[in-house]
Formats: structure tokens, sequence, C-alpha cells
């Protein structure tokens, strides 16, 4: 392990990271908020302790090896989140301790969405602004950032990438260097996000409204400015526009790269994981309208249509926004929902949960052993569109869901030891491990009312999720440390 290298790109990231104090200072003295003097302590803090990093290793310029790109990827979000909650603490909003700014703080970074801050509409706009850009920093990945415009860092960038990047095929490049790879996907993520913006205020929101929430959208984070979420605005024409950008930023950014690349739709449609993501979303919509519909939730047909379609892909994708409180919905539906979440978005895109991808190969493996039932000698091969796929890669996808069946398992008892009823228990770490936000129960609406030992928990599934669980877990076994 090369820890004098590590160090110095923990260093470089972490003076990195505190640029990204110097919007909101600005925006609060636009607002003349008077809460900019934490955002400028926070700068100074954070510069001061990445400096004392990074000036005693400056010269430590060795390639990054596996081993370290995990290290520095877990160390980086770790510490983010840390120091970004540096400012929400500092600014004593609601008497806020430092365990509740730090879980804002992962909230945001991991795009989970989840917030402990119960009157959002009555907070300066300095820290409106900041939680809105934090999920858009995790969204893509300060990793990917890093390796994009730190030319210093190209050197074992793929080490970082891979560490990094959600989904079970890592190898991918859309380019052939790596640092070209993680500058297109930043220019399509600038792309969206963009577009979203634009969108947004040319259906009715402000500015700074329509900024902060295409920061949310296009990360599928899920924080808003306001209590009521989206359902602020009381407009169709703005859910139809969340509606429409969640789906794009659930969908892998390397299909967007070939389909702008070739000007063509059919990469969309070629790819069996973009399929079986619209699928999905569309049969749970035409369920859950559907049962709106036979109980007569809403009052007409079109409103069961919007809120239901609304709900579903803001779920479906753990994106989080609400425009109702779904969770009292009647029957089945809200853990529909919240079992759709489990799916989440598609590899290679800011959508948490076990991702689309996984799910599908899990369901041809299942198909694939019934017919070896039937067919005992005969060779099967799983394939993704026309290509069959290694072993090496269902075993790993088995691993996966087998670690997070066993963790998921493991924090809801550790949640409901700490008091916690098995309902708020199972959406808690549900809604935090998939990065979605909001669960049912006491987490319905924000995360103020439970413990701290519960917090932290959650805080570990966040960055558990974030990272896809074995990049973290890695750390932890013997093996990773050995010469």
């Amino acid at each position: 392990m090369q820890f004098l290298v590590i160090q110095r790109v923990l260093g470089l990231l972490l003076i990195i990271f505190s640029i990204s104090f110097l919007p909101p200072y600005f925006i609060g003295l636009h607002y003349q908020d008077g809460a900019t003097e934490p955002f400028i302590q926070a700068f100074f803090i954070t510069q001061l302790c990445g400096f004392l990093l990074f000036l005693p290793v400056r010269n430590h310029k060795k390639e990054l090896r596996l081993r370290d790109g995990f290290m520095v990827v877990v160390l980086v979000w770790a510490v983010l989140g840390i120091v970004g909650g540096l400012p929400i603490y500092l600014s004593g909003i609601y008497d806020i301790s430092i365990t509740d700014a730090i879980f804002e703080s992962m909230s945001g970074l991991t795009t989970t969405g989840a917030t402990v801050i119960a009157g959002i509409d009555s907070l300066p706009h300095s820290i409106l602004f900041y939680r809105q850009e934090l999920q858009w920093l995790g969204g893509m990945g300060i990793i990917v950032l890093a390796v994009a415009v730190l030319p210093m860092l190209g050197i074992g960038g793929m080490q970082l990438f891979r560490a990094e990047t959600p989904g079970p095929v890592k190898d991918n490049k859309l380019t052939p260097r790596i640092t070209e790879t993680a500058k297109s996907l930043w220019y399509i993520y600038m792309g969206l996000t963009v577009s979203c913006g634009l969108a947004y205020w040319v259906a009715g929101m402000s500015i700074f409204d329509a900024v902060s929430h295409a920061f949310s959208t296009i990360a599928i984070g899920g924080f808003s400015t306001h209590d009521a979420s989206i359902g602020y605005f009381d407009s169709t024409a703005i859910e139809l526009v969340a509606v429409v950008f969640m789906l794009l930023s659930g969908a892998n950014f390397a299909i967007h790269f070939v389909a702008l690349r070739n000007k063509s739709l059919k990469p969309y449609l070629r790819d069996a994981e973009f399929r079986a993501y619209i699928w999905v979303l569309l049969v749970v919509s035409i369920v859950t309208i559907g049962y709106l519909q036979l109980t007569k939730t809403f009052e007409s047909t079109t409103e069961s249509i919007i809120e239901g379609l609304f709900q579903v892909v803001s779920i479906g994708t753990t994106t989080g926004f609400t425009t109702v409180e779904y969770y009292t919905w009647p029957g089945f539906l809200p853990v529909l929902l919240l079992y759709v979440s489990f799916i989440g978005g598609c590899s290679g895109s800011t959508g948490g949960g076990i991702k689309v991808i996984r799910i599908l190969l899990l369901v041809k493996q299942g198909a694939r052993e019934l017919k070896k039932l039937i067919h005992p000698n005969a060779q099967f091969a799983v394939k993704i569109g026309r290509k069959p796929l290694p072993e090496k890669v269902l075993e790993a996808v088995w691993g996966f869901f087998a670690a997070y069946l066993a963790i998921s398992a493991l924090m809801i008892l550790l949640l409901m030891a700490s008091g916690l009823d098995q309902e708020t228990a199972f959406s808690a770490v549900a809604a935090c491990f998939n990065n979605l936000g909001p669960g049912l129960g006491d987490v319905g609406q924000n995360y103020a009312s439970i413990n701290d030992f519960a917090k932290w928990v959650l805080i570990f599934a966040m960055l558990l999720g974030r990272l896809e669980i074995f990049t973290l877990l890695v750390l932890f076994t013997p093996g990773f440390w050995r010469k």
C-alpha cells in the first residue's frame, strides 16, 4: 500500500472540494441571508487540511495501484462526507448536532436525499443551494470529476474510475483514454443539468429553484428547497419535466454518449438493460395508477395518472422527490414503490439501488437453472443482448446480492435494537442503502426524530450503497492488507 501517494491524492481532492463552499457563499451575499460566514470558515479549514496533507508528500507521484484506488475512493467519500457537514454545523441552524450535520452532508454527497431538517422553507438561500450542490457533485462522483479535470490524477486514474463507477462491468471505456472518458461523462452530465434547469424555468420555477432542482434531479438526489418537495409548485408541467429528466438520469450515461455520437436513438432500443429499465417502470406505473383509480385516492383520472407516474419514476429511479405523501397511499402501494427502489437505476447512471443490470442477470441466471433441471447435460450461456457473459460476472452479481441481503438484515436488526419499529427500520435501511431518501413510518417526512445511533448506521448504509458494497467491504478483509 502506497500510503504517501494516497495521502497526496486525498490532500489534492480536499483542496478541490473546498472550492464547493464558495458558490453558496456568493449566493448568500446576493440574497443577504446572513449565513455566509460558515462557508468562508469551512473553506479555509478544508484548504488548510488539504495543504497539510499534500505539501509534505507533493513529490510522491507514483502510479496508483488497484488497492490504492480502493483506499482513495473510500477515504475521499468518508472524509468529504464529514468535511461537507462543516458549514451546516457551523451555521448553527436549528441547533444542529455534529451527527445531524454529517448525516445531511453524507445524504447529499451520496445522492440519498434523506434529511434531518424540518423547516426547509425557512433555511437561508446559501444553505439551500449548498445542499443541492452537494448532490450534484456526488451524482457523477467527485473522483470522476477529479480524473476529468486533473492531469496529475490521470496516472492511475483507471484504478479510481473502476473503484467508483457503478455496475458489475467496470472495464468499458467510451474513449481510449480514461481521462477523456471521464470528461465525456461530465459533458453529458453538464448538458443534462443545463437542459433540466432551463426546462424547469420555462415550466414556472424561479431561476434559483430551477437551478437547485436541476442539480438534484440530474444527480437523482431528491433534496429540494421546500418541505413539500416538487409538490410545493403544484404544477403538472414541472412534474412532467421532472419525470423526463429523472428517466434520463436513471439510464446509463454511456448510452447517452453513444446516442449523441451516432445521432440516433437506436442505442437505447438495442440496450437490454435500458429496455428492462423502461419495462419495469411502465408496468409498476400501470399497476399504481390502476390501484389509485380503483380506490378513488384522487378525484380525477388525470390526477391519478400524473401523481402515480411521478411517484413511480421518482422512487423507482431512487430520486426521492415527492408531490404527495405517497407513504399514506392505500393498500400495498407504499411497499411496492419501496420494492421498486431496490432495482434502482441502470449501471453507469446516477441512480442507486441494486441496479437493473444485476436484477436482469439474476433473472436470466434463474431461468438458466430451470433449463438445467430439464436438460442436465446441456450448456446454456447467459446473454445480455447477443453477447454471452463470463461466469465471473455472474458470480460477482450473486456475491453482491448475497452481501446486500445479509448487510440489509443486519442493519435492520441494529435499528430495531435501537428502538425503531419494524416498518421504520426496514424502510430507513432500504431508503438509505438504495440512496433513495424518503421511507415509511417515522422516516416518511424526515429523519429528525430517530436516535443518533440509528443515524450513524444509516450514514454507513448510504456510503455502502454509493460505493456498491464491495468497494468499502474489501478494506475489511485481511487479504487487502497483505503485501
